[in-house]
């Protein structure tokens, strides 16, 4: 069944404020030591991955978007563009994965997978910012806690997909 404008519409905007409301209630968890500054879990990914599966890369990258304006306005500029680097190549990635890869990597395997593009997206940005290369030596960090964190959000997305899918289900 071809999902109308509306019923897209409305689904997207109820994903973009789950995703919002996760963000800022990451926002106030206290600094992860031995990582870079603003280290979240990503636990809104939980809503940018099912968006990804049930709407589409273009309302996923909408949502992405404006959760990456959230944490401009919230945050500051900085933190607008890495959610922003991040979010985009990570919903990206999941999109493909999620159509392409499922059978072969799981929902535990393209959160991790996810995760870690989320990653390289924010280290080219703070590259970027940071006008030097050497941001490169929080990779191995990144890295580890990247799949530590996209094998949370996975075990959590499989744990809540039932409801989610219900959720969406009255919108048809």
């Amino acid at each position: 069944m071809k999902k109308s404008l509306a019923y897209k519409t409305a689904l997207s905007a109820i994903l973009c404020a789950l995703a919002l409301a996760l963000s800022f209630l990451e926002s106030l968890l206290p600094p992860i030591p031995f990582l870079p500054p603003g280290a979240k879990p990503g636990f809104s990914n939980i809503i940018i991955m099912f968006a990804a599966g049930s709407l589409g890369l273009p309302q996923t990258l909408m949502i992405v978007l404006i959760k990456g304006g959230f944490a401009f306005v919230t945050r500051g500029v900085t933190a607008g563009i890495m959610s922003l680097s991040g979010g985009i190549l990570s919903a990206a990635a999941m999109f493909v994965l999620l159509r392409y890869g499922n059978k072969i990597f799981g929902l535990m395997g393209i959160s991790v997978i996810s995760a870690l593009f989320h990653n390289i997206g924010q280290l080219i940005a703070a590259a970027f910012i940071t006008g030097t290369s050497s941001i490169i030596y929080y990779a191995p960090a990144l890295a580890v806690f990247g799949i530590a964190t996209g094998a949370v959000t996975g075990v959590i997305f499989k744990a809540v997909i039932p409801a989610l899918d219900k959720f969406k289900k009255h919108f048809l």
